[in-house]
């Protein structure tokens, strides 16, 4: 399903005030979510924070650390209740737009082998898997191993 014409759909920088919405969003899809204080660390460091409105609703978020010519896609979540419309779409997009704009020449990622959709959506946007980081993630059953994906980039001027 993809977004109704008449949803409009926001990208923003994320903003302390936005914690809070996105700390409900945080929980409500992760079995173990960032804490408040990393995403406060990101946007105090300057990693590239974005979140995505539903109208006036936040209902996505993203953070990317951009250094040198590299892109690394630390968090990408959209709420539950608004998957399966386009949105990570969307907002992957937005952020591989940003890495291009600032430079990057690649972008990376992990994704979980037990997340089928979220390593579709990243397939379809041209990433490829390139490694593997054994134990990674926590799960519920002790550790779950990453997929590093990466996608070469355009850079495009400023």
């Amino acid at each position: 399903m993809s977004a109704s014409s008449e949803e409009v759909v926001h990208p923003g920088v994320m903003r302390l005030t936005d914690l809070r919405d996105v700390m409900v969003i945080e929980r409500r899809n992760y079995d173990f979510p960032w804490s408040e204080g990393v995403f406060r660390d990101c946007i105090r460091v300057g990693y590239t924070a974005q979140v995505l409105r539903l109208d006036l609703l936040l209902i996505g978020y993203g953070i990317m650390q951009i250094a040198a010519d590299e892109a690394h896609i630390l968090n990408l979540c959209i709420d539950r209740d608004y998957t399966r419309r386009g949105y990570a779409r969307q907002l992957l997009v937005k952020l591989l737009d940003i890495a291009a704009h600032r430079g990057a020449h690649i972008a990376f990622l992990e994704a979980r082998p037990s997340n089928p959709r979220a390593i579709t959506l990243y397939q379809n946007a041209g990433f490829n898997e390139v490694g593997l980081r054994k134990n990674y993630y926590e799960s519920k059953n002790g550790r779950e191993d990453a997929i590093v994906m990466a996608k070469s980039l355009e850079p495009t001027p400023q």
